[in-house]
């Protein structure tokens, strides 16, 4: 059977004249590095970097009773947004599972405007329609849509420069529609980083103009081009979920940690009745963050051990290029599941020495 040939997003071009490394990302050529990943990474840190994530997913719903769909298919309360503001959620199985944990943006109170991740927006938005007995329309955006997200300390003054609007007027999890290097462009201040930072919203065909706009304004500010790389070690050390890492369809937001994102007193939702029943029975996983003690990397799926017993494994991990040392989150039963708890971490079918400790690993000054 053919392989699908790998989807581009508008700036493909633009990441070649970079010199970037693509690789495969969920269907999607993508550039994991430019300069390096340790580069990419300090620069969101100490000054402002630029990332094309344009292969991510925007589904709008629209019409009389868009709220309703919105607050029945997502585990978060939609009702409490204002015009303007946007907040993190999940989609969810009957299960409790995660179909994709996603943001939501209320633009007026008939539309609401919904990023979601990559490799899940079509089986999203085909979960969406299933529900959608509601009076209104659902739309896959993404193909008309592409997303560049600006992050770090000085992201502000850079934005600022390429938009109408006066984006520090902004407040965290809200957006504007305004214009950025003259094309019509939704700025969101928002981001999978850790840092202060900015997603903006353009037509495709816009997105390499934009690209270049950004590049300029940031120059002062030392401003690089960040692939995935950099993007994974940042949302690590903020302690941020990755689907397929984090959660899944087999994984609950109790599990997970995201219990603030499940609004039980809103009314009924897809998955409500699974986690209520979780909710009383009590949760017999939990995810953690750890650091490694001994020389080692926990890596993704390595198996983890409680006085020497297998116990849970790991979701992510590596280097942390900020607190340089080795860290990761995983599942452990939740008893165990407690700042200060010795584990082992599985490398090479040799157990390697670690400490449960709290997340999120870094966490940015105001």
């Amino acid at each position: 059977m053919t392989q699908a040939p790998l989807k581009r997003t508008p700036l493909f071009d633009a990441h070649l004249l970079h010199k970037a490394r693509m690789v495969d990302f969920g269907g999607w050529e993508m550039p994991v590095q430019y300069s390096g990943i340790i580069q990419e990474h300090n620069a969101v840190r100490t000054g402002v970097g630029l990332f094309d994530v344009s292969h991510m997913g925007e589904i709008v719903v629209r019409g009389p009773q868009a709220l309703d769909l919105v607050n029945f298919i997502t585990t978060n309360n939609a009702a409490r947004l204002q015009t303007g503001q946007a907040q993190y959620s999940g989609l969810l199985y009957e299960t409790g599972g995660f179909v994709d944990d996603i943001l939501v943006h209320k633009v007026t109170d008939t539309e609401f405007f919904l990023c979601v991740n990559a490799s899940n927006q079509d089986k999203d938005y085909a979960h969406i329609v299933e529900h959608n007995r509601f009076d209104c329309e659902v739309e896959n955006a993404g193909p008309r849509l592409a997303q560049i997200a600006v992050q770090g300390p000085a992201a502000l003054p850079v934005v600022n420069r390429v938009t109408v609007a006066d984006v520090s007027s902004l407040r965290y999890y809200w957006f504007t529609d305004t214009e950025a290097a003259g094309y019509p462009a939704r700025v969101a201040r928002t981001g999978y980083t850790g840092e202060d930072g900015f997603e903006l919203y353009v037509t495709p065909e816009h997105a390499e103009p934009l690209w270049r706009a950004l590049l300029g304004a940031g120059a002062g500010h030392g401003i690089q081009p960040c692939g995935l790389g950099a993007r994974n070690t940042l949302r690590l050390e903020a302690g941020m979920a990755l689907y397929g890492h984090e959660i899944d369809a087999s994984i609950t937001p109790l599990e997970a940690g995201l219990s603030w994102i499940v609004k039980f007193d809103k009314g009924d939702f897809v998955g409500r009745a699974a986690l209520e029943k979780q909710r009383e029975t009590g949760i017999q996983r939990k995810l953690t963050g750890f650091e490694m003690t001994d020389r080692g990397i926990g890596r993704d799926g390595y198996e983890v051990r409680l006085d020497g017993q297998s116990a849970g494994w790991v979701t992510s991990g590596g280097p942390s290029p900020t607190l340089n040392k080795n860290i990761g989150l995983c599942f452990l039963p939740a008893a165990a599941a407690e700042p200060g708890r010795a584990i082992e971490v599985m490398i090479r079918d040799r157990p390697v020495a670690a400490v449960t400790i709290p997340t999120p690993f870094y966490k940015r000054s105001k």
